[in-house]
């Protein structure tokens, strides 16, 4: 096992942040709550919804979660199913309180409210709570208000502890793509290539985040970005892969962007098509410093449209606790507030140009996760940039 990822992975039991680590979340929660006006706070999470329960507790959600705490409180969480309280009790922070659920998470948290005094104060609630749990807590206090945005800004900044982690994650996608790439080859399923991707990193303790594949001909193409899931086809020679894969250290992923080619050497089309994407990539971190406005981004967004193609995925957009700002898509920024966004340094990014023509049959991707110093964005990643030609 690599040294970093040692470092991070307990021998017996599992990964955890320190107690000082938790104590600066708490603290940060604590000053959203103040400026929201709110007494209490509930952090709601289920598979998939997002990792706030996570940084919260240390648990990543399995069926659903939900944690109630206010300052000064010990937290409480409610976790579903019943037989996943042992785990999530060996697995979070040593100030947290693992309960069951009960028969309906939202009516136990409801209860949990009221016997801390909830009926006559502001909860604030981050996560995606669903609509009818909404309205059953909204039913038995006084006000919800919804913080989930604000907590989005805790996460834009990460700590030394977290970039230690996010840099696990970056090691076990590495190891991803490098068995893709000795996979890859002509007969080989995507089925196939999807087995090797995570053998990998199962091993060493990783879980899958993503591992998105576009295989399709490079004369005749028909896809231009990374599938979600694989199917039956099988490589040939002349075909381009594209992939885009994030292998997970307990909820820290890292993620690489990848053009293969099978065979042969590129067509004109792909050549041009990764040109442009490796141009783009080496540009946007030489505009990424700390205290710049996101919007200088725009920028390399124009470059690729002056060469006569667009892109199809997001370009740039922030990452590690989720899926962040700013986030610049074919349109420019999804929200225009993101434009705005002042860099910092400790933000993690993922830079990803996926450079299509402009009918969308053919495109390309390349790029990875970035972590931004005071001197800007520096890769986390070890795997080599590049269009590369395999089988």
């Amino acid at each position: 096992m690599a040294p970093s990822l040692q470092a991070v992975w307990p021998e017996d039991g599992y990964p955890r942040f320190s107690d000082g680590e938790m104590r600066r979340r708490r603290a940060q929660l604590a000053q959203l709550m103040e400026r929201g006006g709110v007494d209490r706070l509930v952090v709601y999470g289920s598979a998939g919804s997002g990792d706030a329960v996570q940084w919260v507790t240390g648990w990543p959600v399995t069926r659903e979660a939900a944690a109630v705490w206010a300052p000064g409180d010990v937290v409480e969480l409610f976790v579903q199913y019943r037989n996943h309280v042992p785990a999530a009790g060996r697995a979070v922070a040593s100030d947290v309180r693992v309960v069951w659920g009960g028969p309906a998470t939202a009516r136990t948290v409801a209860e949990e409210l009221v016997r801390r005094g909830g009926e006559g104060q502001r909860v604030g609630v981050v996560g995606p709570l669903p609509a009818s749990a909404w309205q059953h807590l909204a039913a038995r206090v006084r006000e919800l208000v919804d913080l989930s945005p604000a907590y989005v800004s805790l996460r834009l900044v990460k700590s030394e502890e977290e970039l230690a982690w996010l840099q696990a994650g970056a090691e076990l996608t590495d190891r991803a793509v490098r068995a893709l790439e000795v996979a890859l080859r002509p007969g080989v399923s995507e089925f196939e290539l999807v087995d090797a991707v995570e053998r990998a990193y199962v091993p060493l303790g990783g879980t899958t985040h993503i591992h998105f594949l576009s295989v399709t001909s490079m004369t005749d193409p028909d896809r231009c970005v990374p599938a979600q899931y694989p199917s039956a086809r099988r490589v040939r020679v002349g075909d381009v892969v594209v992939c885009e894969i994030s292998a997970a250290f307990w909820g820290y992923a890292g993620q690489l962007l990848r053009t293969f080619v099978v065979g042969v050497e590129p067509t004109p089309l792909f050549w041009e098509l990764h040109r442009v994407a490796e141009e783009a990539f080496e540009q946007a971190p030489r505009i990424l410093r700390p205290g710049i406005r996101a919007g200088e981004l725009l920028r390399v967004l124009e470059g690729i449209r002056r060469a006569g193609f667009t892109v199809y995925d997001d370009l740039v957009h922030g990452y590690g606790g989720g899926y962040l700002p700013p986030v610049l898509g074919p349109e420019g920024f999804d929200n225009p507030q993101d434009a705005e966004l002042i860099l910092r340094p400790g933000m993690a990014l993922v830079i990803q140009p996926n450079v299509v023509t402009p009918d969308a049959r053919a495109g390309v991707q390349t790029g990875e996760l970035v972590v931004l110093t005071e001197d800007g964005a520096h890769p986390v990643h070890g795997y080599p940039r590049g269009l590369r030609r395999v089988g």
